[in-house]
Parts: C-alpha cells; sequence; structure tokens
C-alpha cells in the first residue's frame, strides 16, 4: 500500500504564496479560482496581523485537499466521480462529476473549487504541465497532489517550489522516507482531527 503525503512546516512558512502560484501554473488552475491557499492565521484580512502595532506577528496556514484516508466527499458523491486511487490520493473523475457539489459542502477543509463559468486563463490559452487534463464549466477541482507529476515519481510543484522548504512530500506508508520520520519525530497533526477523515497532510513546528 502507497499513502503519498505532505508535511508543511509551520516555521519555516513564509506565506509567500510560491506554492499557490506554483500550483495554479502546473495544473492549469483558472483565474479567480486556487487549488492551494495559504491563510493568516487569527487576521480578518488577507494582510492582517497578529497583535497590536508595535508588537505584531503572523502565522500562515497553507490548506489544499488534505487527501484523507477516510474522505467525506467521497463518501457523499452521488456518481462515484470523486475516488482514492491506490497512491493514497484523492481524485476526481471529471467525466463524471454532474456538479452537485455535494463534495465542497461536506469537506471540511474548504479545499474544492467549482467551476461557476467557462474557465478563464490568463494568458488566453491552456498552461502547465500537458497531461493535466483540462476541467470545463460546471465541474469541481481540487490539489490532485499533482498526479501526473507524481506518477512519474517526481513531487509536487508545491513541494519543489517552496522557497523556503517547508515541505516534505513522501510516503506514510513507508516508515525509512523522510515524511514519515518527520511525522514521528516532530509529533506532526493533522487539521480538524475531531472529523474524522484522518488527512494524509499533516503539520509540524
Amino acid at each position: 500500500m502507497t499513502r503519498l503525503a505532505i508535511a508543511i512546516n509551520l516555521d519555516r512558512c513564509t506565506g509567500c504564496n510560491t506554492c499557490a502560484m506554483a500550483c495554479k501554473m502546473q495544473n492549469n488552475v483558472p483565474m479567480g479560482m486556487a487549488w492551494n491557499r495559504v491563510l493568516n492565521e487569527d487576521c480578518e484580512f488577507e494582510v492582517g496581523v497578529q497583535g497590536t502595532y508595535p508588537h505584531v506577528s503572523r502565522s500562515h496556514l497553507p490548506v489544499a485537499c488534505q487527501h484523507c484516508e477516510n474522505p467525506a466527499c467521497l463518501r457523499v458523491c452521488p456518481t462515484g466521480a470523486t475516488y482514492k486511487d491506490d497512491k493514497g490520493r484523492v481524485e476526481i473523475d471529471y467525466e463524471k462529476c454532474i456538479g452537485c457539489r455535494m463534495c465542497m459542502a461536506a469537506c471540511p477543509y474548504n479545499a474544492r473549487v467549482f467551476n461557476w463559468n467557462e474557465p478563464v486563463r490568463d494568458p488566453d490559452f491552456n498552461y502547465g504541465d500537458k497531461d493535466v487534463p483540462v476541467r470545463g464549466k460546471g465541474v469541481v477541482e481540487k490539489c490532485t497532489l499533482c498526479k501526473e507529476r507524481t506518477d512519474r515519481g517526481d513531487e509536487p510543484m508545491c513541494v519543489k517550489c517552496c522557497l523556503a522548504k517547508a515541505r516534505i512530500f513522501g510516503d506514510l506508508d513507508d516508515p525509512e522516507s523522510e515524511v514519515s520520520r518527520v511525522v514521528r519525530e516532530r509529533n506532526a497533526t493533522a487539521l480538524l482531527p475531531e472529523q474524522g477523515t484522518r488527512p494524509q497532510v499533516r503539520y509540524f513546528n
């Protein structure tokens, strides 16, 4: 069995959004949509800070699909469009997606986006990996753990491009992998464990 996963070092994350931009370019994500987001914790606005000047700080929380072991989105999908593959990734079969958005309602991480209109891209052509499927109006999409790259044995683009080296990618089912070691030794935790989804994306300091 394989459980591909990412562990994110929150102390190293600078909130630069390079991961979000790299994801967008790799996966041909349309304008106005993002698979990968960097939230500023405890801030009302995207550019906010914690505390009162001059005693301020910022902490960042990168969020995308958590590739859960027990995904809520999969359980509610009426057509089987959402599925878990043999590498432990939660994926979408766009041909089966009917755009009901039940998966979006079920996901506790707000990780999915919906194409309400025909996708707009700038520049006005498809970009990114040639093997990434083009999604049209009326389907849900999300982080795929860069399926096309990881199928070839490469890292997801967010991991490859992270300037602070805050992301570690690997197989949680391989006890010798770096991601398994970090999860064990650094007590890496999942978001919203009370939801029972058992995410394969972990966070540590």
